[in-house]
């Protein structure tokens, strides 16, 4: 019957030209050379002479566990699988406390050490970006100690730093498919727990701050933050884990594997309505289009045709929510605008190396350039923040690591093509989903500021960069 139904379709005109023309726009695409400039594939790195000086260090290692008999007792422990503790922290960290976040990672990060030590056959794989990585990291820490306060810096300073490391953790420990859909089922699960309980704050009640919306144009709206504590930082977190959701949806073999995605999908969906957030509203809008577009362009005209219903299928107070963006009447957007000016003005002053990490010297030199005396403990725009933090140098390396991530994952898929493993393909586009919708979203708030975030973020970077790459037991 669907079979029928699907062929009577596609012998229909109103096919034949919506194909024509999803066929041209297609086509132009796929041909200019600028696209093609993109995606071909940047050139290998392990031979380059960082490539050679790690190979050596790990030989040194290999021998070391070697003569001490670590390899062999190393054989059946827990930290003989270092996608296991990825997995957890992919799937607790938005749940528990910073530092459990934090501990989580680090015995990731042992187990990550361990392993490359007691299996001499595992092989060393950088990704491109990982030079732009521990660039930023460096940058990042040094701006720590050239702070307005050095104090007041440190702790934060040195946190975002290992949470940043998490992206090569996560791409050294995640190595064959089985790593991939354990890390994305974690990942899944984890934000359907998160929004889960958002839902059921929202039913049974939670309680509203001001601080999230005008009292006098939203005065009688609830905002759910779930685990997060705050509406905005939820959003930003299910941005990071709706595509994924959506790609398992697609790419799952079993009726099992496509309820728990369809179920993380509608509850992450719902949850980020409720969230009210309309940058992250904005950034879901863009990942969507990106996803959609990825797996077909002809998706280009379902897309339109689907923001067109949403006026007529969403709740007025969405719309009403939604079409405010921009409205200078409002209080919160009339605080981001004059934050925002408020940074640049400091920034004329502090480009090159920025004020130092944390709130604590964000709040040393703002106050003197802030508009209209607002006190705010950020930018309210991560862009903007890093340059705040760290400096001209580090908002490059950031834009330089992200281009290298999202380059290779568009060479991964047409590398491998339309006949690649499907779950595969659809988790590249999810990769690269998530990470543009946060992007977007990052441009109306500062998006590290949850530290939990920042941490699932860069464990998002690794995974896509894990992804751009071949597995172990790739045929």
């Amino acid at each position: 019957m669907i079979s029928t139904v699907s062929r009577v379709i596609r012998a229909s005109a109103a096919y034949r030209i919506w194909a024509a023309i999803g066929a041209f726009f297609s086509g132009m695409w796929t041909g200019s050379g600028l696209l093609g400039a993109f995606l071909r594939a940047p050139r290998d790195t392990v031979s380059c002479v960082p490539g050679r000086a790690i190979g050596a260090l790990r030989r040194v290692q290999v021998r070391v566990f070697h003569a001490l008999r670590l390899d062999k007792a190393l054989r059946g422990s827990m930290f003989s699988h270092p996608e296991w503790w990825c997995a957890l922290a992919l799937f607790a960290s938005p749940i528990v406390p910073t530092m459990l976040a934090a501990a989580l990672l680090a015995a990731a990060l042992f187990s990550v050490f361990m392993t490359f030590g007691a299996r001499a056959e595992r092989k060393i794989t950088p990704h491109p970006a990982n030079k732009y990585i521990l660039l930023y990291i460096f940058v990042y820490a040094a701006s720590i100690f050239t702070s307005v306060t050095v104090s007041g810096s440190l702790q934060g300073g040195a946190l975002m730093c290992f949470f940043t490391f998490a992206a090569i953790i996560v791409q050294s420990a995640v190595r064959t498919r089985r790593d991939v859909t354990l890390a994305v089922t974690a990942l899944i699960g984890g934000g359907l727990l998160v929004a889960a309980y958002g839902v059921y704050q929202y039913v049974f009640g939670a309680s509203a701050a001001y601080a999230w919306q005008d009292p006098d144009m939203f005065g009688g709206m609830v905002r759910i933050y779930s685990t997060l504590d705050n509406p905005n930082v939820l959003a930003e977190y299910l941005l990071l884990v709706i595509p994924f959701c959506g790609a398992g949806l697609i790419a799952s073999k079993t009726m099992r594997g496509r309820l728990f995605c369809l179920a993380s999908l509608g509850a992450c969906a719902l949850a980020m309505v409720l969230t009210f957030s309309r940058g992250g509203w904005l950034g879901l809008i863009f990942a969507a289009a990106v996803f959609l577009l990825m797996i077909d362009r002809r998706f280009v005209f379902l897309g339109i045709a689907g923001l067109a219903a949403l006026y007529f299928l969403l709740p007025p107070a969405v719309l009403e929510r939604f079409a405010s963006i921009g409205n200078l009447e409002d209080g919160s957007t009339s605080y981001r605008v004059f934050i925002w000016m408020g940074t640049i003005s400091a920034l004329r002053e502090y480009w090159f190396v920025g004020f130092g990490p944390g709130t604590a010297a964000f709040n040393r030199v703002y106050p003197k350039y802030a508009y209209n005396s607002i006190v705010a403990p950020h930018s309210h725009n991560l862009f903007l923040q890093i340059v705040c933090d760290s400096g001209i140098t580090a908002l490059v390396l950031m834009l330089l690591l992200l281009f290298s991530v999202l380059r290779r994952l568009a060479a991964s898929l047409r590398r491998d093509g339309r006949a690649s493993d499907r779950a595969l393909r659809m988790y590249r586009i999810a990769g690269i989903s998530a990470i543009c919708g946060f992007a977007v979203q990052s441009m109306t708030d500062y998006s590290f500021y949850n530290y939990r975030v920042a941490l699932m973020f860069w464990a998002v970077v690794g995974l896509s960069m894990a992804l751009s790459g071949k597995f172990e037991d790739a045929a």
